[in-house]
This record gives C-alpha cells, sequence and structure tokens, in this order.
C-alpha cells in the first residue's frame, strides 16, 4: 500500500511533541526532521488550520493543539462507553427481539461503535465504524436534540439535509421542529428515514455533567411497529439510558 509523504510527514511532527519537549522552534523541527525549514513550515501551517498545532505568540515555538485532546477524548470515551454498555446492550436486544445500537457524534456525523444484532430482526446496512447522517437518524436526532443551542447551530450551519429516503427531513425548518419535538418526549424516531423498512427508536446517554455523549437505539422492521411495541421500547431505553449514564456519573 502506497504511503503519502505529506501525511507522513505531518505525523512524524506530531510525534516529535512528548512530556519532555512540549514546545519546539521550527528550526528544531526542521533538523529533527531532514526537511528544509519552508517544507516544515507548511506542515506546520496546515496542521495550525485544523487545530492539532498551535504556535505560541510569545516565543513563536510550536505545541501540540486541544484538537488531539478532543480526539483523544472520543477514543477513551467510546472505549468507556463501548465496556460499560455491551451487557446492557445485549439485554435489550433479547427482551425486544431487536438489533440494538450504540452511537457516538463525530463532527455532524453519527458513529456506531457498537451493534448487537438480533436473529430475528437483521440489519444489514449498519456495522460498527460506519457514520450515519443526524438528519435522518434516530440516533441523530437523539444525540444533537440534546445540545445546547449554539452547539447545534454550529452543526447546521451549511448542514446538508440530503433525502436517504422519501421519508427523510430535507430542511432546516422541519429538522429544528422535529428536535422540540424530541426534547419534548425524550426520544427519537427514524420511521424508514434512513433505510426503507427500517423502524428505530432511539435515546442520549449522558455523562457526568449532563452532557449527551453518545445514544441507543433499538431497531426492526416498520411492518412490524404498533403503539405497544415503541411504548415498550422507550420503557427499556429509558431505564437503559439512565442505568448506563449513572454508571458514567449522571445525577451525582
Amino acid at each position: 500500500m502506497p504511503i503519502i509523504q505529506s501525511v507522513e510527514r505531518a505525523l512524524r511532527i506530531l510525534d516529535l511533541f512528548d512530556e519532555y519537549h512540549t514546545e519546539i522552534k521550527i528550526t528544531d523541527i526542521s533538523e529533527q526532521m531532514g526537511l528544509h525549514k519552508s517544507t516544515v513550515h507548511s506542515l506546520l501551517k496546515t496542521l495550525q488550520k485544523h487545530h492539532y498545532i498551535e504556535q505560541n505568540p510569545e516565543n513563536g515555538k510550536y505545541h501540540l493543539g486541544l484538537k488531539l485532546f478532543e480526539r483523544g477524548q472520543y477514543v477513551i470515551q467510546s472505549r468507556d462507553l463501548r465496556s460499560i454498555s455491551k451487557e446492557h446492550l445485549i439485554n435489550l436486544s433479547r427482551e425486544t427481539g431487536k438489533t440494538v445500537h450504540l452511537v457516538i457524534l463525530d463532527g455532524i456525523e453519527g458513529v456506531y461503535i457498537e451493534k448487537v444484532e438480533s436473529s430475528s430482526a437483521t440489519i444489514v446496512y449498519s456495522k460498527i465504524g460506519k457514520r450515519v447522517p443526524i438528519h435522518s437518524s434516530g440516533v441523530g436526532k437523539a444525540l444533537v436534540a440534546f445540545l445546547k443551542t449554539e452547539e447545534i447551530e454550529r452543526i447546521l450551519d451549511g448542514y446538508e439535509f440530503t433525502p436517504q429516503t422519501p421519508q427523510t427531513i430535507t430542511s432546516h425548518e422541519l429538522f429544528l421542529q422535529e428536535i422540540e419535538r424530541i426534547r419534548e418526549i425524550g426520544y427519537a424516531i427514524d420511521n424508514q428515514e434512513n433505510e426503507p423498512g427500517v423502524y428505530c427508536v432511539a435515546m442520549p446517554i449522558r455523562d457526568y455533567s449532563g452532557q449527551a455523549i453518545a445514544a441507543i437505539s433499538i431497531s426492526g422492521t416498520s411492518t412490524t411497529v404498533t403503539k405497544e411495541t415503541v411504548k415498550h421500547s422507550v420503557e427499556l431505553l429509558t431505564a437503559t439510558t439512565q442505568e448506563i449514564s449513572k454508571k458514567l456519573g449522571f445525577g451525582f
């Protein structure tokens, strides 16, 4: 597999920083990399643009940016979530006979970090690591609905409401109306909006600060949905998300 030289060089720059070298001059980076200063400068400016590198205005030295901390938190968070949630997801799938997903928000998309497949309700569109639109999925809507208003505005700035099915919400106004409805009832619905024939009920998980950091969905075929099955799913999700949130420090 070919190696992209510029990407490799950027990653090597990040690797130069450690607990003993928290700030480094561009000339030192150039020497350690064996690259011309102009080349290093371009790499640093690119990393700086995306907040992976920052420059100290007082001495001109470079140090690691907060974006690395942010991304690292996603990794730690997702690993903790998976281990804490796994047994609960299995129990949900057993009780409902449906497929259960655990999803986190990354940028303007949801990412599946765990899936428990029911033998009687195979959902083929999802897999761990796959990304899902926030506007067409129950988990995406559940994650966004409980964010702060300014964060929602940031996410939706320039957001494209691409239709996944004829049922998909395709406008900013309708999506905001949907968010308000979700906030009122406490859970989100995906009624064949992301995948034809699939119906999902989703609810957020909160951390110690009360922030919605993930969402769980129960997914099955739309032909088996009734008011009673939705009510049962909401009851199970409420108990499950509260228990997981409690383990993450919510409510203390």
